[in-house]
């Protein structure tokens, strides 16, 4: 133990204070002890440092920071430089704020494209997720700051978020939603790790000794504190034996007398709590000698610059019709209200105040000074008739039509999941008008998640922004003028309809279980593998430009590597930026795997008719399947295509290799999994899982602590009462009416509304104990004698 010397003068009491917050940001301090607090921020694409009153929600106000693009953007990139810059730009500023920590990067996999917080996580391929996690680690933490991978594991929906339990196979767990998190944390180091709301297979995650253990400490060889989610703190005792440093925020020591206690009966080892302290004791030391030198101060102008290259790099040209790049001053309308109140970053925790604000309107005025702008559609989604005449009637009057639709606040947020992948209607409706008089329809995308696109016909050129940070506007007007040439290719599938996704009927349909039936086949791990059509594929994006593959050659090393080298061209008339993909396609007939898989990519810069070699690594993992039998990874013995593409569907070179390894086995396991027809049913997994029961929904009398407000007024008048000031209160927040159209107040409902009980007093200790939550559920059994002699009494 590295601190032992410090941990033997503390009282068991300070031990245990030490390993929860003091406040809603802040760690405690003991200045008898030299031990300092620290300060963390919500901070995955720019800081959110709250000094006034705290939320995890970004309501409250925030220091302004810059705001960079988010992470279903930054991922477009495909660098991993670039992302390195952005990593060690928030690492800067957090020392210039007196951060600490900066909770982020954001690494959970996009399992289904309705999840509300899919555009605070980079992609839908593990490899991926993991190399740019890392690079977004080394460069915050090479400040000196500390960071927070999150969130620790398999945290896939918004929906019941607090206490839906995954159920998953182990293979499904180990090829495709941890593999991420492994690389990030085998490469990078993080100084923390963030444990995830949910439960796995009936365990919360902050309770989970397999995964906080076993899986992380011991196999992937983390060395850093792990720490709640802000209220994921489910039982401290059983947390404390799972090798959970840290519960956030202050929950004012709700849990320290039951652990002590559970000390001085033998039910829990003190030694469990001497790790956590010591752990936390190592985390000050890595997290307070920040290198203010570093920081200048221009440091907010210099990181707007930056945020516009990744907003340029990270801008995905779907479809280009002849129209782009467009001409300087040439006569453009400008319709659209995301166009001049730009959507350029998502709600929640993340919502950064930006030191400014670059809107596309602004950005095309720097390009051509006859330029035009109508609103054409409000933000809510319904059809304004007089807004949208004025914009047809512009469109007629110029060269060019520019519109700027996608998707609004209301559509994607943290603590909702969407219902759907379309666009608001009124938009759409707004197309199809501007369509009927004009053929010159260059489309902007915004917007954090995949969309349906049926109306993609209707657009000339389209070009996808995601959600671009500050200088977003700037970046996708460089990009339409040809200033920079776009080189973004997707991170995630973008299927013809909603319907096409494997898991669509079954996502939602019982929030409190969430049983993975689809194993790993997830995006286009899926959609190839099923030979299913997509509108845009894993990898996708166009250029102005056009790039020529040749010269494949493979070299294989002592040791079972092997490089993967190839010559890439620009053939075309100008420079720009190629990503080269390179996926992994078994031939072995062995168990049930997805069609292609990436292990590898490099983006390079190539001038007209420049040529450049490009090198990509292999390891014996890249070929491996996670064997449950020998709680290992092994190879299959036989062939293998490497299969080198523009994305997973246009391969360019390929070649068949032998691979050496076990005799590949036929998997005992429903056809489903070797042929993607139809979906898979609870009768197909349980070949590949183990039996477990259905979720039976709590009905009065039987509601306990993991039950929410919002799921027990219909039979509680107390929690109808509650349901009722809780609503007025947010309303107050928010505008004073109870609008559920109105994305702040949603957000805010659904989650204070569904918040279990048990975690109220964990996330309001000032307004909610526990002895009130306990007379709340008694009440709603029908109880309400038993609860008032409980609240008398203050009896848990």
């Amino acid at each position: 133990m590295k601190h032992q010397e410090t941990i033997s003068n503390m009282t068991l009491e300070q031990k245990i204070a030490l390993c929860s917050g003091q406040s809603f940001w802040e760690t405690k301090e003991f200045r008898e002890l030299s031990i300092p607090s620290l300060f963390l921020s919500d901070g995955p694409h720019g800081l959110r440092k709250q000094e006034g009153e705290g939320d995890h929600l970004g309501l409250n106000s925030s220091v302004a920071t810059t705001c960079f693009p988010t992470a279903s953007a930054v991922s477009a990139t495909w660098d991993v430089e670039l992302i390195t810059k952005m990593g060690e730009a928030i690492g800067k500023e957090a020392v210039k704020l007196g951060v600490n920590i900066v909770l982020g990067p954001g690494t959970n996999m996009k399992r289904n494209p309705l999840c509300g917080r899919n555009f605070e996580y980079f992609s839908e391929d593990p490899f991926l997720s993991g190399k740019l996690s890392a690079a977004w680690i080394h460069g915050c933490q090479s400040t000196g700051t500390g960071v927070s991978l999150k969130h620790f594991a398999l945290n896939n929906q918004e929906l019941k978020r607090m206490t839906t339990d995954v159920i998953v196979d182990e293979r499904a767990m180990r090829e495709y939603y941890l593999p991420a998190f492994e690389i990030a944390v085998k490469e990078a180091k993080p100084t923390t790790l963030m444990c995830a709301y949910n439960k796995i297979e009936g365990t919360y995650c902050s309770d989970n000794k397999r995964l906080l253990h076993t899986i992380l400490r011991e196999e992937w060889g983390f060395d850093g504190a792990v720490m709640t989610d802000w209220g994921a703190m489910n039982d401290r005792i059983d947390a404390f034996k799972a090798g959970l440093d840290l519960e956030m925020p202050s929950s004012k020591g709700s849990f320290d007398k039951k652990v002590k206690v559970a000390v001085e009966n033998g039910s829990l080892d003190e030694s469990d709590i001497d790790n956590c302290v010591d752990r936390l004791l190592t985390l000050i030391e890595r997290t307070t000698r920040q290198k203010s030198g570093a920081v200048t101060e221009n440091v907010f102008e210099d990181n707007h610059e930056l945020a516009r290259q990744i907003a340029q790099a990270s801008g995905v040209l779907l479809k280009n019709n002849d129209i782009l790049p467009l001409e300087k001053e040439a006569k453009v309308a400008i319709i659209g209200k995301l166009a001049e109140s730009p959507r350029y970053q998502g709600s929640g925790s993340s919502q950064v105040t930006p030191t400014k604000l670059v809107s596309l309107l602004d950005g095309v005025k720097t390009y051509t000074k006859d330029v035009s702008f109508a609103e054409g559609y409000t933000i809510e989604d319904h059809v304004e008739e007089a807004l949208q005449d004025k914009a047809v009637t512009l469109a007629e009057k110029v060269d060019v039509v520019i519109l700027c639709i996608g998707l609004t606040d209301i559509f994607e947020s943290e603590g909702f999941d969407r219902t759907h992948m379309q666009i608001p209607q009124n938009q759409i409706q707004l197309l199809h008008a501007l369509s009927e008089v004009h053929t010159n329809i260059v489309i902007v995308v915004v917007g954090g998640s995949a969309i349906e696109m049926p109306w993609e016909k209707k657009g000339k050129a389209i070009l996808h922004m995601q959600l671009s940070g500050q200088a977003g506007g700037q970046a996708a007007a460089d990009l339409l003028f040809g200033a920079v040439n776009p080189s973004g290719k997707l991170t995630e599938t973008y299927p013809l309809t909603y319907d096409d996704v494997v898991n669509s009927t079954y996502y939602q349909k019982n929030p409190r279980q969430t049983p993975y039936l689809e194993s790993m086949y997830c995006g286009y791990r899926y959609f190839t593998s099923a030979n299913k059509k997509v509108r845009y594929p894993f990898g996708y994006g166009l250029s102005y430009t056009s790039f020529d593959y040749s010269e494949m050659k493979i070299q294989r090393s002592n040791k079972g590597e092997m490089t993967v080298t190839a010559t890439i061209e620009n053939t075309g008339q100008r420079a720009g930026h190629e990503v080269v993909q390179l996926y992994v396609s078994p031939q072995t007939v062995g168990v049930y795997r997805p069609k292609r898989e990436l292990k590898g990519f490099a983006k390079l810069y190539l001038e007209p008719g420049e040529s450049k070699e490009i090198a990509i690594q292999l390891d014996t993992r890249s070929f491996a399947i996670y064997d449950e039998r020998q709680s290992d990874w092994v190879v299959e013995s036989g062939s293998y295509l490497l299969q080198l593409g523009a994305n997973c569907e246009d391969i360019r070179l390929e070649e068949n290799i032998k691979v050496d390894g076990v005799n590949p086995v036929r998997s005992d396991c429903s056809d489903w999994y070797y042929t993607l027809q139809g979906e898979p049913t609870k009768e197909d997994f349980l070949t590949i899982h183990e039996p477990y029961p259905e979720y039976v929904p709590k009905t009065k009398g039987t509601y306990d602590l993991s039950n929410s407000i919002n799921e027990m007024k219909e039979t509680s008048l107390v929690c109808r009462l509650i349901f009722k000031g809780i609503e007025k209160r947010i309303a107050m927040q928010t505008g004073g009416e109870v609008d559920y159209k109105n994305p702040e107040f949603k957000m805010l409902m659904d989650t204070s509304s569904d918040l279990p009980l048990k975690k109220m007093p964990l996330l309001a200790p000032d307004q909610m104990s526990f002895p009130v939550v306990h007379f709340i559920l008694d009440t709603a059994n029908g109880q309400l004698f038993q609860g008032l002699k409980k609240l008398i009494k203050k009896q848990v």
